[in-house]
């Protein structure tokens, strides 16, 4: 099992740049695939980017390829979003989630298995 916490949210105005962290507990790490998805008011949670757990691969949400970039440490077991060139449709609460299954990079939020509590971020027009 794996306890995640999100941090780095806040309020930024529109092409501006917030950097979001997930600190992961537990020894197994490295053994998860790492996901971002958030949701904002009224609106289903959607997928914003994955990561592998060898770092090897990672994929993009359409809305954010080019502007956010999924980096992982797993010595320090932190799985990071770097968010750039921000949009008022950005706004949402950012959730990190880690998945079991290593096989495939998914975008699905049924595949990912733990999940953090959310961190807000705003960004104003």
């Amino acid at each position: 099992q794996v306890q995640l916490v999100e941090s780095g949210g806040g309020l930024v105005q529109a092409g501006g740049s917030l950097r979001l962290s997930c600190a992961a507990s537990g020894r197994t790490f490295s053994s998860y695939n790492m996901g971002w998805f958030r949701q904002a008011p009224g609106k289903e949670r959607e997928f914003v980017a994955a990561i592998m757990w060898s770092s090897r691969r990672t994929t993009y949400a359409d809305s954010v390829k080019g502007r956010f970039t999924i980096s992982r440490d797993n010595a320090k077991n932190t799985v990071s979003l770097q968010m750039n060139s921000l949009k008022p449709e950005d706004t949402a609460v950012y959730y990190c989630a880690a998945g079991q299954n290593v096989y495939m990079l998914h975008r699905i939020a049924a595949e990912y298995d733990y999940w953090g509590q959310g961190t807000q971020v705003t960004v104003s027009s």
